[in-house]
């Protein structure tokens, strides 16, 4: 028997096993969110549409052309458009025309329009990347609580793992007569305790994997592998201070937020000016071209004439200019300037605030770092100190010197220090992030 089948069969099966065990970063992660968000693609229909109006806008300062053709019956006393009589009898009629109207002067409308347009479109390319910048910040917070759940399953097996050995230790103890059997139920209590935890640690990790696959509308998956190496932190991060203006003078020239409010700004202006423009007359030139045909347009021996002759003959042209004033509407012009003017100022102000909401964010994030960076120090410190009074405490139980109750203590505490130094280590990690994406660095692979 040929064992090629078997061999394909066993080739296919690794490749899918390979495939299926991929380890994803944190720029794998955001480029497939990225990639199948629907509130990003929902914000790009936006940015779509608003380019189509910025093209209509240019395509305005074309000419208005309009073909025209009409047949028509008509019935009892009417006029008869060869001679001009009154008729009672019964003939058709064709009429065809082409009229053009271009637009000389408008008060600039339609420049303004056209900047205007050009604004929002550039201010929808600005949504589309604040969603990106979004998605990706709350994929990347939900990326690194998994590294976090994951170091606190890491933690607590390895206290179970001590715990274990305690217990292990102990019932040989109690074998040889050594220890009470009290011992060992205050052991075994310790393990229970562990294993619990174990347990609970590893329900919060496989939550918030679901987390981060929603984020990632990654369908048909309840299970991610991230990779297990994550950058240190840098002895200079540590100890370099960061100004809260000079980050600010950085992030205000690109922050996607802030620039889509400030061209929203921009386009309100220039949708004030175009409409100011209607405060002045306009000029329009115009011209066309027409013919017709009639059944009673007869020659003199009364021969209908023929269509194409009739055509030709019966064709009329113009060409023209046309001046508008506004002279009084009720006002109304004036009242839509006011309106604009309004707009305006509101969106300016939103710009204000905008700004403002975005220097008090980075006030935060230095001051953050600042104490993030004095809590790691010491927490760095803390664990190494529970660490070494954990390692005498358990000499001192071997030995028989310490009682259960206060090795679990010790042991406790070394926990608590290694979660909480885990905990801080990630949060600063996060911070330094965001302010390095506030600096310009491309900690995310957007574009």
């Amino acid at each position: 028997m040929s064992l090629k089948p078997y061999i394909a069969l066993f080739t296919l099966l690794v490749a899918s096993s390979g495939f299926s065990q991929k380890t994803w970063s944190l720029d794998d992660c955001v480029d497939y969110a990225i990639a199948h968000n629907l509130q990003v693609q929902s914000t790009s229909y936006s940015e779509d549409s608003s380019r189509e109006s910025y093209r209509q806008s240019i395509r305005d300062l074309l000419p208005n052309v309009n073909g025209f053709a009409d047949y028509r019956i008509q019935f009892g006393r009417s006029e008869d458009p060869n001679t001009n009589d009154f008729v009672n009898t019964q003939f058709f009629r064709n009429n065809y025309a082409v009229n053009a109207n271009l637009d000389v002067f408008r008060g600039f409308q339609k420049l303004n329009s056209i900047k205007a347009a050009k604004f929002i479109y550039k201010a929808t390319q600005e949504d589309v990347l604040q969603q990106k910048f979004l998605l990706a910040f709350r994929v990347m917070s939900a990326y690194y609580d998994i590294k976090f759940f994951e170091g606190l399953v890491a933690n607590s097996l390895e206290q179970q793992e001590i715990s274990q050995a305690n217990y292990d230790l102990v019932n040989k103890q109690v074998e040889l007569g050594l220890m009470a059997g009290a011992d060992l139920y205050e052991a075994e209590s310790s393990l229970l305790g562990d294993k619990l935890l174990v347990t609970q640690n590893q329900n919060q990790l496989k939550n918030a994997k679901l987390v981060l696959l929603q984020e990632m509308n990654y369908e048909g998956q309840d299970e991610i592998a991230l990779q297990t190496n994550i950058e240190p932190m840098e002895e200079t991060s540590m100890t370099t201070s960061v100004s809260t203006d000079s980050l600010y003078a950085t992030a205000r020239g690109f922050v996607p937020l802030v620039k889509s409010q400030e061209y929203r700004m921009l386009a309100a202006k220039k949708q004030l000016h175009a409409t100011r423009g209607s405060l002045f007359p306009s000029l329009s030139v115009t011209g066309g071209y027409g013919t017709s045909y009639f059944e009673t347009n007869v020659d003199s021996d009364g021969n209908l004439i023929p269509f194409r002759t009739q055509i030709k003959d019966n064709t009329s042209k113009f060409i023209g200019a046309e001046l508008s004033i506004p002279l009084s509407n009720g006002w109304s012009n004036r009242s839509r300037v006011k309106q604009q003017k309004i707009a305006y100022l509101q969106a300016k102000n939103d710009l204000e605030i905008q700004e403002q909401e975005l220097f008090q964010l980075l006030q935060q994030l230095v001051q953050s770092h600042e104490a993030l960076i004095a809590e790691y120090e010491q927490s760095n410190k803390r664990v190494e100190a529970q660490q070494l009074a954990f390692t005498i405490a358990q000499k001192r139980y071997e030995r028989g010197l310490i009682n259960a109750l206060d090795l679990f203590q010790a042991k406790n505490l070394f926990a608590v220090a290694q979660n909480e130094n885990l905990q801080v280590g990630l949060r600063l990690k996060v911070n330094k992030s965001t302010m390095d994406f506030y600096r310009g660095l491309p900690i995310f692979n957007i574009n």
